[in-house]
């Protein structure tokens, strides 16, 4: 579908005075003309993804996306976790959760849940009491000397709070008097909702809120956690799917970026500049339709794997291969990677197949199995799975 934003933008700047602060200006700050095209590339590869088989493997891509997404926007903000051990704390019963790092992963999978409830229920609109429980969720049990979770910073004369490093583009200064930061935060909601009225799109939206939400910086801890829940789930709400929480994992990967753009639009409008939150924008986009398209990817692939699972199964039944042939194809299946042919030979899962036959029949099975293209061999006697064939994959006549 096509999708236009409004014609008068500079009707939806909103300038807030505030008593110790002074004024903040909310503002779209793009170039229309610049950001359609970019509008355009994310809604056709979202409509590519939803159109490919999701129902056969939302399961396995919504804990995929999960695990992903928890992981990246936990590292973000300073997380040990590796990927694997978010994925392990995940899969625990949170009321046994005791180290505060897995209680982190543990934190943000909950705020993750309440952004789809939120995003599921019919006319939700961004609010005060959703960010507020989102910071309580993701900052409950995480020691802090000055965070109370789910309630707003208010700074002491002698605590001053700064954002940023010189490495990023420098530090800022945010709103340090609660009232002036509830003020900001109330005003932004209002501002969102006057945008939404405008009909400006959730691609745009998203992370116009997701830029000054840090802008204002309103708790003491979890800023960073908070705003990119707040931007993956206007995005649900808009009906974009996986692709929301998966694109922390973008934000991960373009760290420094990520880091940097929300200085160069703050000092962009500081200047005065034209469009000064286009790059950030930008940023986005491309981030949701690279993320998209890496799902989509990951959907095709996942689709491949069932079907091979279902091929050397049926290929078993059917007496077209032998016990020992299924046990090689579903260890490759179960890694779902090349692996040398030698280390597969030195496996003890291996060695145990053929510890009483002689090698004549280990070749017999293998070339079997690759005259079958149920595996592939390449040019670096890798051994592959069937369901992907590499572009240097020898001829079955070829030697083993």
């Amino acid at each position: 579908m096509d999708i236009k934003t409004p014609a008068d933008l500079s009707a939806l700047t909103c300038r807030v005075e505030t008593r110790r602060f002074g004024p903040f200006v909310f503002q779209t700050g793009i170039n229309p003309g610049q950001i359609e095209l970019l509008l355009q590339r994310v809604e056709d590869a979202h409509e590519r993804f939803i159109a490919s088989p999701l129902s056969q493997v939302a399961s396995q891509l919504e804990r995929e996306v999960v695990v992903s997404s928890v992981f990246g926007t936990n590292t973000i903000e300073g997380g040990t976790l590796s990927e694997d051990e978010t994925a392990s704390v995940l899969a625990l019963d949170p009321a046994t959760v005791k180290e505060v790092e897995q209680q982190r992963a543990v934190n943000i999978k909950a705020a993750y849940d309440l952004s789809q409830r939120a995003a599921r229920t019919p006319g939700w609109t961004l609010n005060r009491e959703f960010i507020l429980e989102a910071h309580r969720l993701i900052t409950q049990g995480i020691p802090h000397p000055d965070n109370h979770p789910g309630a707003i910073r208010d700074n002491p004369k002698d605590r001053v709070t700064y954002v940023g490093d010189e490495a990023h583009g420098g530090r800022y200064k945010p709103p340090q008097y609660g009232q002036d930061i509830q003020r900001l935060l109330d005003a932004l909601i209002d501002w969102h909702g006057t945008l939404e009225q405008a009909g400006l799109p959730a691609l745009i939206r998203a992370p116009l809120i997701h830029l000054y939400y840090e802008q204002i910086h309103p708790f003491w801890d979890g800023n960073g956690r908070v705003g990119r829940v707040i931007e993956a789930t206007l995005l649900q709400a808009a009906g974009y799917r996986y692709a929301p929480f998966a694109l922390a994992r973008h934000y991960l990967t373009n760290i420094d970026a990520y880091f940097t753009l929300f200085n160069i639009c703050r000092k962009a409008a500081d200047k005065k500049q034209a469009a000064p939150n286009q790059p950030f924008v930008e940023f986005h986009l491309d981030g949701m339709r690279q993320t998209i398209n890496v799902l989509h990817d990951r959907v095709n692939r996942i689709i491949a794997m069932l079907l091979y699972e279902s091929n050397i199964r049926r290929a078993l039944d059917d007496k077209r291969i032998n016990a020992r042939q299924y046990t090689i194809a579903s260890q490759l299946l179960d890694k779902g990677r090349p692996l040398p042919l030698e280390t597969i030979r030195q496996a003890p899962w291996y060695t145990s197949l053929y510890l009483k036959l002689n090698p004549k029949t280990r070749q017999r099975d293998l070339h079997r199995l690759r005259e079958m293209e149920l595996v592939y061999l390449d040019a670096e006697n890798r051994l592959w799975p069937g369901f992907v064939k590499p572009k240097d994959a020898k001829a079955p006549d070829a030697g083993d």
